[in-house]
Parts: C-alpha cells; structure tokens; sequence
C-alpha cells in the first residue's frame, strides 16, 4: 500500500505537466494593432518633434534673457540683493570685499561679468557727458577710486561698469602685508566704512608683471607686439587698451622706509615708476594715506616738492611714445591756507600734472547727519583708528575742491614756475655760447647774446591748467554734479560703490543726464 503522502506528490506533479503541456499546445494570440495609431505615427512624431524645438527655443531665449539681464548694470539685484547678501556673508568687510574681487575676477574670465550696456549711453537723449582730459577724449567723468582693485586684478571688469577712468592700487616698490587684521569695518547706518589696511601690497614687480601680460594679451587680439600697443599704434590710450579710457596707477613708499629720509623715500617711488610707468596713462603719487606712519609729513612744501620733482623727471624717461602723467594725491585732512598752498606750490614747481583732492579722514567730527542715529555698535566702530570715507564727506570734499582750484589757478604760481624756466633756459643758452674764450664772453659779443637769449619763447606747458579730481562722499548724480560744478574734471567713487553695487556708476551717469535735462528746461 503506497502512503498517502507520495499519492499526492505525484498526482500534484502529473496535473502540473498536463497544465504546462496544454499551454504550450494553445497558440498565443497575437496582440491587435490599432490601425488608426498606425495611419498616424509619422504626424505624431513630427509634432513631438516640433514641441521639443519650441521647448529648446524658448529656453534658449529664456538663457538668452536672464543672461542679458543679470549681466546689465541696472538689473535690480545687482544695487538691491548683492551688497546686503555680501555683508550678511561675511561679517568682515575686508572678506566681502575680497570676496567681491575674486567673483569679479571669474565672472569676468567667463564674459558674465556685469557690464554697462551701449543703450544705456544714449538715454535721456542729447545729453553729452563727455569731456577731455590730458588731451583724450572721455565719455564721461565718473571714476573709480583706488583701493577697490588694490592688486590690478579687475580693471577690465571695472571699466565694464562704466566709469572712464579706473585707478588700481596702491602699489608699494616692494611686497607689504599692511596692518594686522581686521583692519576695515562697516558703518552701514551711515553708508560708511573705516579701514586702515597700510597699503597692502604684493610689490611693484608683482603688478608690472599683471599690467604687463594685460597688455599682450591684448596685443595678441590685434596683431601687435607689446612695444607697439605701448606706442599707441593701437589707437587705443596704453594704460586702459579701451578708447576714451584712462589707467591710474597709484604708487607708494613702503612703510620701513624711513620717511624723515626724502632720498629714500624717492627712490620708492622712482623704483614704481619705472617698474609701472610704461602700463599707465597717469601715475598718482599717494602722499596722503591716513594708515602709513609719517607718510602725510611728506606733504610739507620741500619734501613734497623734492619727491614729485623725482617723479616727473622718472615718468619723463619711459620708454614709451607718450608719456605717463603724473597726479598728487592729498589729504582731506591737510585744509589750512599754509598748508594748501605749500601742496599748490610744490605742484607748480615739480611740474606735476593735477592733483586728486581726498583720500580718507581721520576726523570724526560732522559724519553723522543731524537727526539720524546709529547704533550703538555703530558708535564703537566709529572710534576705531583708520581712515573713514562715507556719503558726508561730500560738502567737505567740495570745499578743498573750490580752494585748490583758486589757488592752482593763480597767476602767481604761474608767473613764477614760467619765470624760472625762462631763467634756467637763459643760462643753458649762455653756457651754449661760451665757446672758446677765457673771459668767459662769447666771441658773437654780448649784444648778440642778450638777443639770442630774448628770442627764448615761453614754455607752454608751464601755463596748462592743473587737472583736479575728486574723491570723497560721492554717491548720486548730484553729488558729481557738485564737485565737478566746484571745479573738478572728474568725479570719483569708492565707497557708493560698495554700498550701491555694480550699478552704481550707472545709475550716478544717469542721474546726472536727468539733472542736466531738469536744468536746461
């Protein structure tokens, strides 16, 4: 007898093969084509494909509008989003701005920098901001200060903003780390800031070297060598390789040298000139840091006047087609008559080109404007050492701008440096003359010589109008306005700029087109 069990293992395995013989027997039915599917596939192709080029057009337009928005100088963020999203980053103010450098930087490898469109240069139409200054045309009178591009990283991408004029540095003959960290702080409840950075500078050969491969670059774009883009066969100025554009270099002693030792304190300079003058359209000579030690006595009348005369006479042998232009920059802080006209004195007399009015002040008297209070941790940073700069430096700013131009236009200045170089041409041509005597008369006889001597003309450039820039308190249109109505030929920016972003030469050149608009009617 066979145990149930195995009854019905086998019987459940019999049953199983049955089934599965079965299922193979019975043929498969064929799944059924829907003819209408069929007569329409080609049409429903080509439409899947038209939807997927509608799609890829309009996000490619799509990118095409976000790129051309985000990149304009007037888009909302850039005034609006960044600079408050920068100061909420970094709480340091010397980070945020290395922070804003260095974007600009790869923003700017990558043609996504912000930039000021061409449209926007033809608003409120007919109105001209341009002007000229050192014989080049310029679009406009708006600058950016030193201290921004403190290493001539980014000039390209300041020029981009809009500004004619860009000055980078300032840049000692050798490397110096400056004072210890933190050395800049925000005042935002006045739009200020205070730093005493000490002129931190990676070195004269350091920015030569940058300026330097700027320029072949650049060369490279046209087909020329260095030499020749240097000697203007560009068409373009050989500092800011843009047309209606200048480069200011500012240059400045390091702070070991002793300052009591002019001779010292000039081969400093001398050393910057030589290493940067060929990639400068104007050297600035910066006598007026608040944060060097010692470095503001060299504003006293003789020691000013022995280092600016260095300087001219370097600028004057580079090796270059065109000349740099020398400019002083001075102390808001240096405002007495005495002191004032010493400055105006050694600018006569050194032969140096214009003079930059402002630079950060010590003082924190007349900062605040009435009725409006701050906080106290706003209170704290205010007293800080370092040099503050904020919107209430303006009135100040016009001030020294109205007196340095009376002064420097004074004829007795004039009369005088022409005087002396009728004097020293005079002497030239006498010791020219005396050829071949003992006496010491020349053998054309004295009458002749007092003749040759009267035939000397006056020397031109002895005349020329000194150039004033500005700096200090500028942020608006009106603002500029001011300080250029005062006397200056260029209004320049530093602080508005941080606190107003990207935008803000922009929108200083478009308030300005307003004003002038409003005035005219």
């Amino acid at each position: 007898m066979v145990p149930a069990r195995a009854i019905t293992k086998r019987a459940l395995f019999s049953a199983a093969t049955t089934r599965a013989l079965v299922t193979r027997r019975i043929p498969r039915p064929l799944p059924r084509v829907s003819q209408r599917a069929a007569s329409t596939a080609p049409g429903s192709s080509a439409l899947s494909q038209t939807r997927a080029a509608v799609l890829a057009t309009g996000v490619a337009l799509s990118g095409v509008v976000v790129y051309i928005y985000a990149t304009d100088t007037r888009a909302f963020f850039h005034r609006h989003v960044v600079p408050p999203l920068l100061r909420f980053v970094y709480p340091d103010a010397e980070d945020a701005h290395n922070a804003a450098v260095s974007s600009l930087r790869n923003l700017y490898s990558f043609s996504l920098h912000p930039r000021e469109r061409a449209s926007v240069l033809g608003a409120h139409g007919g109105t001209d901001l341009s002007l000229s200054v050192f014989g080049t045309p310029l679009a406009n009178p708006i600058a950016i200060s030193a201290g921004l591009d403190k290493h001539a990283e980014i000039p390209d991408a300041l020029f981009a903003l809009g500004a004619s004029v860009v000055e980078v540095g300032g840049c000692t003959p050798r490397p110096q780390e400056g004072n210890p960290k933190p050395r800049m702080f925000r005042v935002p409840g006045l739009d200020g800031l205070i730093n005493r950075y000490g002129l931190n500078s990676r070195g004269a050969d350091n920015m030569a070297m940058r300026l330097r491969e700027r320029v072949r670059k650049f060369g490279k774009t046209v087909g020329l060598d260095e030499s020749s883009v240097l000697n203007g066969e560009a068409g373009v100025p050989p500092g800011s390789l843009l047309p209606g554009r200048l480069l200011l270099v500012q240059i400045a002693k390091n702070k070991e040298t002793d300052e009591s030792n002019v001779e010292a304190v000039a081969k400093d300079y001398v050393y910057c000139v030589e290493q940067l003058g060929r990639y400068a359209d104007v050297l600035v000579v910066n006598v007026s840091s608040p944060n060097t030690p010692g470095l503001r006595d060299l504003q006293a009348v003789e020691p000013l006047t022995k280092l600016l005369t260095a300087v001219v006479d370097e600028a004057r042998k580079t090796d270059r087609k065109v000349k740099p232009r020398v400019m002083v920059k001075v102390s808001p802080d240096e405002d007495e008559d005495g002191q004032m006209e010493g400055i105006v004195q050694a600018v006569w007399s050194s032969g140096v080109d214009g003079v930059i009015v402002g630079n950060t002040t010590k003082r924190r008297t007349g900062i605040i404007p009435p009725g409006v209070g701050i906080t106290p941790r706003e209170q704290m940073t205010l007293t800080e050492a370092g040099g503050y700069s904020g919107p209430m430096m303006l009135d100040r700013t016009v001030d020294l701008v109205k007196r340095y131009r009376k002064m420097l236009d004074g004829h007795s200045w004039r009369e005088l440096v022409q005087e002396r170089k009728l004097v020293d041409e005079a002497v030239d041509a006498s010791i020219a003359g005396i050829d071949d005597t003992i006496t010491g008369i020349p053998k054309e006889g004295l009458a002749n010589q007092s003749a040759a001597a009267a035939k000397i003309p006056a020397v031109d450039d002895a005349t020329e109008q000194k150039v004033i820039f500005a700096t200090g308190g500028i942020t608006s249109g009106r603002d500029a306005l001011e300080v250029l109505n005062a006397g200056a030929s260029i209004a320049m920016v530093y602080t508005g700029l941080v606190y107003g972003g990207a935008g803000t030469i922009t929108r200083i050149k478009d308030e300005m087109k307003q004003g002038m608009n409003t005035h005219k009617t």
